[in-house]
């Protein structure tokens, strides 16, 4: 009898049936002839260097990927050498964007300008503070909260205080500036509005008639452009933070109803400092969502094939924990992340973290058996064995419950070594059950297993 794996769920004490997302596995839905599809490791993170301070942000300009770390704005080689290139204000995550003859970053309520040699701060009054920017038709436009500034097309360090816009259909603050289609949209925390580029002396952009989203991001850094929509973390007046697509006027939720759960835990004050960033790669169009204590991802493309939602969890722990890579860069043919005062990149060749250990784990869905017991003689994992470091001897576990809640004692078998590819991943004697049960799976980084299909033996008891 076959088990689904690429999603599981379990109980809670308010008498509710959870989904369980893979932890550090990735659903993949290609049908291979032993399933319609498979949960592979997610990629390990390789250190390259350190750097001045904590990650703050990165883009790739010119070919080079630059960082603001600490207090610094560094550029960052292929082979690890960090070059500083002058003061960043502010310990904020900082935004990126860049015209054809300069790299603009916003810090500590400053805007920024590096052309390649010589980084120069804005000074002029008008500008006021910046927490947001983006390049569009020649302007940069940044925003306070409350206005919308754009900088002279022939002088980006002088503002004038007549080319001021608003985001005016709402009366909440606008905490972010994303560009989609050559459009600027001011993203406020309840509503969205688009602009388009119509000249004249004054404020050159107009709000787009028809194009209010009544949906909004909870912080400057919670949306980001995904599969040309905006993507944020975020909700409309009087309405529960959830996760939207939004374009054109339209928007689509793509949070399932545990992704809500999962939102309602944390405080609005903590969502706020958040990051929501996109990923592009090997046929995944993946966005993540950085949250204090783990990442959850949703993956696009997967999400089209089987027409629902996909997500899994990413962490650095053996356990559920904080992922320690952020601020995607695809820079030197690879994805450059950081952490704290680390650069690294990511790997299909370890799926460790920092040189560190982390884990894996998947359950099932409900084995039920139409209120009949039975017993489980033996369970079964078709999995990619032999995929591991050589003198590593991995080992992996499963237990189970019978109530959602409560799990058995951990039971491990070999993972099997280096070459060990025919290994058969089996567990005997399995215990029983009088109504259903969960099963669960666990791992770490030394046991690379891609995991097709889960076989159960079971025996009805007699009735």
């Amino acid at each position: 009898m076959q088990i689904p794996i690429l999603n599981g769920v379990y109980t809670s004490e308010a008498s509710d049936f959870r989904v369980a997302y893979p932890y550090n596995l990735v659903p993949v839905p290609v049908e291979q002839g032993i399933s319609a599809g498979y949960l592979r490791p997610a990629e390990g993170i390789i250190q390259l260097t350190t750097g001045p301070g904590p990650d703050r942000g990165g883009i790739n300009w010119n070919s080079t990927c630059y960082r603001v770390m600490g207090h610094r704005l560094v550029s960052i080689a292929d082979t690890g050498i960090v070059t500083d290139l002058g003061f960043i204000d502010g310990v904020d995550m900082v935004t990126f964007d860049y015209s054809f003859d300069y790299l603009a970053i916003n810090g500590g309520g400053n805007l920024y300008l590096y052309n390649g040699s010589v980084l120069a701060q804005v000074t002029d009054p008008d500008l006021g503070s910046v927490i947001s920017l983006i390049w569009v038709d020649g302007y940069f436009m940044t925003t306070d909260g409350e206005f919308i500034v754009v900088t002279e097309l022939s002088d980006p360090f002088t503002v004038l205080p007549a080319k001021y816009g608003s985001s005016e259909s709402d009366p909440d603050p606008v905490l972010a500036l994303l560009k989609l289609h050559n459009e600027p949209t001011a993203i406020n925390r309840y509503t969205m509005e688009t602009f388009s580029n119509v000249g004249g002396t004054g404020f050159p952009f107009s709000r787009v008639d028809g194009a209010l989203i009544p949906k909004g991001t909870v912080g400057g850094q919670a949306c980001c452009v995904f599969m040309n929509n905006i993507a944020l973390v975020g909700s409309g007046r009087n309405e529960a933070i959830s996760v939207y697509l939004a374009s054109n006027g339209q928007y689509t939720r793509i949070a399932t109803r545990e992704v809500d759960l999962v939102l309602k835990d944390y405080s609005e004050e903590v969502l706020a400092g958040i990051k929501v960033e996109a990923r592009v790669d090997k046929g995944h169009q993946l966005l993540y969502i950085h949250l204090p204590d783990k990442t959850l991802v949703y993956d696009g493309a997967a999400s089209a094939v089987v027409n629902e939602p996909v997500w899994f969890t990413l962490g650095s722990e053996l356990e559920v924990a904080r992922y320690q890579a952020k601020n995607f860069v695809w820079c030197y043919n690879r994805w450059l992340v950081g952490d704290a005062e680390r650069i690294g990149y990511l790997t299909d060749t370890l799926t460790s973290h920092w040189g560190n250990r982390i884990g894996w784990e998947f359950s099932t869905l409900v084995v039920y058996a139409e209120g009949r017991g039975c017993i489980f003689h033996e369970l079964e994992l078709v999995a990619l064995s032999g995929r591991v470091h050589l003198g590593v001897d991995p080992t992996i576990s499963t237990r189970y419950s019978l109530d959602g809640e409560v799990w058995s004692q951990r039971r491990y078998i070999s993972a099997g070594r280096q070459g060990e590819r025919q290994k058969r991943l089996v567990w005997l004697n399995q215990g029983s059950m009088q109504n259903w049960r969960i099963q669960r799976f666990n791992g770490d980084s030394d046991s690379r297993l891609s995991i097709a299909r889960l076989e159960v033996r079971p025996e009805p008891l007699a009735v």
